[in-house]
Parts: C-alpha cells; sequence; structure tokens
C-alpha cells in the first residue's frame, strides 16, 4: 500500500516563503508522475503545479514564477518551493503520486494547511 505524506505547511507573511515535502512509501515513486494541488473551502481542488517522470514541469498561471516544484527520486520525495506567498495562496495544500502499471493509480495525501497572513 502506498502512503503519501506532506509536511511543511503553516502561517507566513505576504512575501515571504515556504518549502513543501511530500514523502510516498513504495517501489513506484520513480515511475509516477506527481502534483501538487489546492483547495479552499467551497471550491474545487485545483492544480497548483506537476512533474513527471522525466522531470517536466508546469504550473498554474497563477503561481508561475513564484513557485518551483522538484523531485527527489532517491528520497521518494517532491517539493514545493513557494516564494513571494500572497493572501489568496491560502489553501489546504495536497500532494498526488499517479501513473499507469496494469492500469491508472493515483494515491493522495492528507494535505497540510498553508495560511497566508499578516
Amino acid at each position: 500500500q502506498v502512503q503519501v505524506v506532506e509536511s511543511g505547511g503553516g502561517l507566513v507573511q505576504p512575501g515571504g516563503s515556504l518549502r513543501l515535502s511530500c514523502v510516498a512509501s513504495g517501489s513506484i515513486f520513480s515511475i509516477s508522475s506527481m502534483g501538487w494541488y489546492r483547495q479552499t473551502p467551497g471550491k474545487q481542488r485545483e492544480l497548483v503545479a506537476g512533474i513527471t517522470v522525466g522531470g517536466i514541469t508546469n504550473y498554474a498561471a497563477s503561481v508561475k514564477g513564484r513557485f518551483t516544484i522538484s523531485r527527489d527520486n532517491a528520497k521518494s520525495t517532491v517539493y514545493l518551493q513557494m516564494n513571494s506567498l500572497k493572501p489568496e495562496d491560502t489553501a489546504v495544500y495536497y500532494c498526488k503520486l499517479s501513473g499507469r502499471l496494469i492500469s491508472q493509480y493515483e494515491y493522495w495525501g492528507q494535505g497540510t494547511q498553508v495560511t497566508v497572513s499578516s
């Protein structure tokens, strides 16, 4: 069974930085795409950033130039470096591991709260 665990959330002032981490158990991390999503009350979960097995990244327009996603396959960990944070970045951030073996699979973490406020 794959477990996905996020960490690194917290309270930060506008303009500040945070780095989120997501560790996945099991042996499929290196063959899986990874993504960071966020959700606020009453809204749908949205993709923030994604990274493929080959290291190709994509970002939501709202975070491009401020957030950076990276992965360390040796540590089965994906990171989200968040700079120049804004109050509208406040959300619960979730990590997703996905891919295909015999069939499609995806695993989600429990989420970590990020609050940007003065």
